[in-house]
Order: C-alpha cells, then structure tokens, then sequence
C-alpha cells in the first residue's frame, strides 16, 4: 500500500461470555500483554488497553488493510485459547459473540486514552450495559 495515508482510531469492546466476572487482576495484565501482542503481529498499533472482569476496551490505531471484524476475530479466538491453556479459570473461557467498534479523531485520543485507563473508576457510576449503550466516549 504504497503512498497510502490513514488515521483510523477505533476503541474496540467486547464482553466475557454471559458477562460473568472472570478475567482477575491477577493474569489481567498477562491477557493484555497477549492481546497487545496478536495487534502487533496483525502490523496495527495499540494505543490503549483496559478493562473489567466481564469486559475489555482496546484503542488501535488500524491501518486500511484489515478488516475490523478479522482483526476482532482473531483477538478474540486467539486470547481465548491463551487462557484456556493456563487455565485460569475452571472450565471453559469464552467471549460473548459481537462486539462493539466506536471510532475517534485524533483530537480525542487523550480524552479516550484517559477513560480507558480508568474503567474501575468509571464503572463505580456506571454499569457496562449503561455504558456500552448511552456512552458516546
């Protein structure tokens, strides 16, 4: 793609199966580390990555020469199998299907990097359904 320029920021989220409660604080960081490391791979740039024990934000910067979906799709398949194969968590670790994409300008990368880095102080007010539905972050 020679000769081609983009700024395409979109902030990815995507729940734990039924939304339960497991990603801990104890291996969170190590599926962030994996997650970060299936961006790079895929050539995409992660600005940001955070979440709760039922669900995740990551901010990327994607370059037009993936489609979202596969990139979602291969996050998604590949953390699930990295956790299932530390095993975790008894019994079978899956994300729920879907996910939701919102993108940003450059301008509001600060303010998005900001908000995902504090989810734990975000999600004190506010519920993920609250906010996966009337948030506009």
């Amino acid at each position: 793609m020679a000769n081609t320029y983009s700024q395409l920021y979109v902030q990815i989220v995507f729940a734990v199966k039924g939304r339960q409660n497991l990603i801990s604080k104890k291996w969170k960081n190590e599926i962030y580390k994996y997650i970060t490391g299936i961006i790079t791979n895929q050539k995409q740039k992660l600005i940001a990555i955070n979440g709760m024990p039922d669900h995740i934000h990551i901010l990327v910067g994607i370059k037009p020469n993936i489609a979202l979906s596969d990139l979602v799709r291969d996050i998604k398949s590949s953390s699930s199998k990295f956790i299932n194969e530390q095993r975790w968590i008894n019994g079978n670790f899956e994300w729920q299907a879907g996910f939701g994409a919102f993108s940003h300008s450059h301008s509001q990368l600060t303010n998005v990097i900001k908000y995902i880095e504090n989810q734990e102080e975000h999600h004190r007010t506010k519920t993920f359904e609250e906010e996966y539905i009337f948030d506009d972050v």
